[in-house]
């Protein structure tokens, strides 16, 4: 086997691997440890495209490397193989899910084994065992055994929870539905995402322009009793946890951003007769603000509670509970139509800035409590449910969409915040005709005229408190986690619900025995949803679907657990995958976490990673897990878009232009001064005249040209299958390929031609060592048994320096590039040591470790090179004793000398008179001028 044949060699280390169990997991960790977890897959049908690798890859390298430093490593896989996608394929074939998710994960196990990612395959998982949602199962009945103490700021078993004399003189049941109105899982009339055709409730994540992700179809908005979990009683430590978490600085913000903490004040408006209003507010007076808003009261959160007396109107959410109690008979039907189109528009429809606003006057007012004014009520779709109280207090002077509401509808403007003197459009607002939402000085209102902002919102809040009318308060954008989908192809909740003789449930529940678990789904011939919010797993038979405990007759939960569910623990399984008796044994889960390094999509910053630390910090309360966060450091790779190929340019009005009209430009372009700009679809590199690294019109250089390539993606046909690659380059191309586009961070365009030239380079390290002229395998004559001259050890060690700290810094596309310099040097070497191929090898083995591993073996050694120790360099090889600097006679370069790094203008000089070649092109020659640039030349101006 002279040439470099990976379609022989990868095969045959890979096979070696497994057998051999090269990657297995010690059982108990070293000194050091490192636990560096991908974000397991979703199986789908379609298999891996080259997208899925890069982060594989990175986290490859990483571990490689670590158990090279002598540290014990955990890297495992697994599969997220619940959801959707497997459900609607059995729709339509009648094929079971389970039998098309193994197909799936067969063929990704494939692939991943085909690219030699080290594993530890002994640990593999799926969600869709039955020994793995076993235990989600499991921690679910943790939750619904759990209460928030806001106290202690921890979750607290059930039996823990105080019960009030009063509930408890109340009798049983009045004891349960208090119990089940603190769990951390809990039953709720939730607004949801119904989606008639997939038959199932959608998380907003799922739900575009009002569509589903999957199918396209059309999403509306109804209330539905769902599981829920209370999420929002850890908002505060979800968001005080990410000060201590080595994650990108935009992911933590895009989860304090989702947490949306803010304060301000609760504040409650009377809802009836103007002439009651004083009397209300007397016996709120006595009474004190109620912890929740009475009938008569609607209740508003706001930041700014020192523009109350600029609120000219209310706005309730469609949604709103009061709604109806609200609505005058006149203006029923108008509102009910209203919302009835509403229910169909998403959160994000609803709230885009430039969206002309909409509302309907419910024919009702309320009294602003610090005027006594009364201001009418109004339903509009820009107010959400789940955002505060699903009620605003609109001050369309200081706030962007009630100013523009209020246009619109040609309801009163009053300012009450006065901008600075050089404020833009000062008279316009002063007039409110124009809104300013900054802060400022009080006026039109009342006794806090003239008072600064910050001393309003305080003043007002003490008032408000004092009278009963409202009180300082937190809020928080994060609402609980709707946690039910009416799906067949998910975890079943491990709930009973009690019935009486009649078949009616009582209203109690009980979980079920953990010795009992799993609940397994039942057998079910039909997976077609019925356009019904009623679960599949209504459809299975009494055998399934009623339980007798202690002559109690109970009916299953036959909603399913949503697919975040398994994808929110994964990670401490991995630690004990094979533990039937307990979640995570505490010991090793003690070794192990927290997972050291995280790497996945940017696309799952705030869901998965906000759901795994929440169900993680109530695992950490109720003694499970022994860390308060689950992983450490985070990286989120970068995507790799489709390859770009040549489909035209076009001008600023969309239409064509020649290809023969473009060119690049040196200075990179720019837009003109009018803003045209030529847009390129996407460009092929040698369609294009190259005189730069940007691309504009040969006519008009100021019209600048983008080259621009999309996301893979089936429907545009631009998706990359790595089988293919391997085929045609090998594993170890496309590894080393996607690890030197760019950054590891960077979103890069993919390119054949780009894996073409890494494969060249692996061909260059073959030869380095094989020589491949031969018909049999036989070393390159220049390899010796000797040591390095001083040239070669130089770059032997920089390249150990340069390549050990490029992969600790996670920095790979530069380590590779100091390997390729490394090849290219050594390969014009006349002699190559084999101790320095040998380190060579192990440098470059995390990044091509089948190539790696054949060369080991030719080179006479035994085992797996991924077992050999990182080598370590010498700070002394990398001082270089002498320098070359070329001689110049008037300019042109005559001879070269050597001399010290650190020489002198003068000792440059002298060394270049004492050389033989310039002493006899100096004869018959006068020096006019010496000079000498340290480091850099010595030139000798003559006559």
């Amino acid at each position: 086997m002279p040439r470099y044949t990976p379609a022989d060699i990868e095969p045959r280390w890979q096979a070696y691997w497994e057998e051999n169990k090269t990657f297995a997991t010690p059982e108990t960790p070293g000194s050091k440890k490192r636990y560096v977890l991908d974000m397991f897959p979703y199986p789908s049908g379609d298999g891996l495209h080259v997208g899925h690798p890069e982060g594989y890859t990175a986290t490859d390298i990483v571990a490689r490397y670590a158990r090279m430093r002598g540290e014990s490593v955990l890297h495992p896989m697994g599969f997220d193989a619940f959801g959707l996608p497997a459900e609607e394929h059995a729709i339509k074939t009648g094929e079971h899910p389970r039998v098309q998710t193994q197909r799936n994960i067969d063929n990704f196990t494939r692939q991943l084994k085909m690219l030699g990612f080290s594993y530890d395959w002994d640990r593999v998982l799926a969600t869709t065992d039955e020994r793995y949602f076993r235990w989600t199962q499991f921690i679910f009945l943790v939750l619904f055994d759990t209460w928030f103490d806001p106290q202690q700021q921890r979750g607290r078993p059930i039996a823990e929870l105080p019960i009030p004399d009063q509930i408890r003189a109340a009798g049983e049941a009045a004891v349960d539905d208090y119990i089940n109105s603190r769990r951390l899982a809990y039953l709720d009339d939730a607004l949801v995402n119904w989606c008639p055709n997939l038959g199932t409730v959608l998380a907003n994540e799922e739900v575009v322009d009002g569509k589903s992700d999957v199918g396209s179809h059309p999403v509306k908005r109804i209330p539905l009793r769902q599981w829920m979990l209370r999420i929002t009683d850890y908002a505060e430590r979800l968001l005080s946890g990410l000060d201590d978490l080595d994650w990108p600085t935009g992911i933590k913000k895009l989860q304090s951003d989702w947490i949306g903490r803010s304060t301000g004040a609760e504040v409650d408006f009377f809802v009836g007769e103007a002439a009651k209003f004083e009397a209300w507010k007397s016996a709120r007076g006595k009474s004190g603000f109620p912890a929740k808003a009475s009938d008569d009261a609607l209740r508003v959160y706001t930041t700014r509670p020192d523009t109350l007396y600029g609120a000219t109107y209310m706005v309730v959410s469609p949604e709103h509970p009061m709604l109806d109690q609200l609505t005058a008979a006149d203006q029923s039907a108008e509102v009910k139509a209203y919302c009835e189109k509403a229910s169909f528009k998403s959160d994000r429809e609803r709230t885009e800035g430039d969206r002309e606003k909409s509302g309907v006057f419910t024919g009702s007012y309320a009294i602003n409590p610090v005027n006594g004014k009364p201001i009418p009520i109004w339903v509009a779709d820009y107010v959400l449910a789940g955002y505060g109280t699903g009620a605003i207090m609109a001050v369309p002077a200081h706030d962007e969409r009630d100013f523009e509401f209020a246009v619109q509808y040609e309801l009163p403007i009053i300012p009450v915040v006065q901008p600075p003197a050089d404020a833009e459009n000062r008279d316009d607002i002063l007039a409110g005709k124009a809104c300013f939402a900054a802060v400022g000085n009080a006026i039109n209102s009342g006794p806090m005229d003239g008072k600064d902002t910050a001393e309003v919102k305080q003043q007002i809040t003490a008032q408000l408190d004092a009278e009963g009318l409202g009180n300082s308060a937190v809020n928080y954008k994060l609402r609980d986690w709707l946690f039910s989908r009416q799906r067949f192809w998910g975890e079943p909740f491990p709930i009973l619900h009690e019935i009486d003789q009649a078949g009616n449930a009582t209203g109690r529940m009980r979980g079920v025995d953990p010795s009992e678990l799993p609940v397994r789904l039942p057998e079910l011939e039909d997976f077609k949803p019925h356009g019904r919010p009623e679960p599949p797993l209504a459809k299975a038979g009494d055998e399934w679907l009623y339980v007798t405990i202690d002559g109690k007759r109970y009916r299953r939960e036959t909603n399913t657990m949503p697919q975040w569910a398994g994808s929110c623990w994964y990670y401490l399984r991995y630690i004990d995958p094979h533990n039937d008796s307990a979640l995570i044994d505490p010991e090793k889960e003690a070794q192990w976490m927290p997972v050291d390094l995280y790497v996945g999509g940017a696309e799952h910053a705030v869901l998965h990673l906000l759901y795994s630390r929440f169900w993680h910090k109530v695992l950490y309360d109720r003694g499970h897990v022994s860390t308060p966060e689950p992983f450490g450091r985070l990286i989120n790779q970068g995507m790799i878009l489709g390859e770009v190929e040549f489909t035209g340019y076009f001008d600023e009005n969309d239409q064509p232009v020649s290809t023969k009209d473009v060119k690049k430009s040196a200075g990179g372009g720019r837009e003109s001064k009018d803003g045209r700009k030529v847009t390129l679809k996407s460009i092929a590199d040698d369609q294009v005249e190259k005189q730069g690294e940007g691309f504009v019109l040969k006519s008009d250089s100021s019209i600048k040209v983008e080259s621009r390539a999309n996301k893979m993606s089936k429907s545009r046909g631009n998706v990359v299958n790595p089988d293919v690659v391997v085929d045609e380059y090998g594993a170890d191309a496309l590894r080393l390929y996607e690890m030197f586009m760019g950054p590891l961070e960077a979103t890069k365009p993919w390119s054949m031609a780009g894996v073409g030239g890494v494969r060249s380079f692996l061909d260059r390290v073959w030869r380095m060592i094989v020589d491949d002229q031969q018909d049999e395998l036989v070393l390159q004559s220049a390899l010796s048994q000797g040591d390095c001259d001083d040239e070669q050890n130089r770059m032997l060690h920089a390249t150990i320096k340069k390549v050990t700290e490029d992969t600790d810094a996670m920095s790979f596309n530069t380590a590779i590039a100091r390997m390729m310099e490394f090849t290219n040097f050594f390969t014009r070497s006349q002699q190559r040591p084999i101790e320095a191929m040998k380190t060579f090898l192990i440098l470059l083995s995390p990044y091509a470790p089948h190539l790696c591993e054949e060369l080991w073996k030719i080179l006479g050694q035994d085992g797996s090179i991924a077992h050999q120790s990182w080598p370590q360099w010498d700070e002394a090889a990398l001082v270089q004793s002498s320098i070359e600097v070329p001689v110049q006679f008037n300019g042109k370069v005559k001879s070269k000398i050597q001399v010290s790094p650190d020489a002198k203008p003068d000792e440059m000089i002298q060394a270049a008179l004492e050389d033989a070649k310039v002493q006899s092109l100096l004869e018959g020659k006068n020096i006019v001028k010496k000079i000498a640039v340290p480091g850099r030349l010595v030139n000798l101006v003559v006559k």
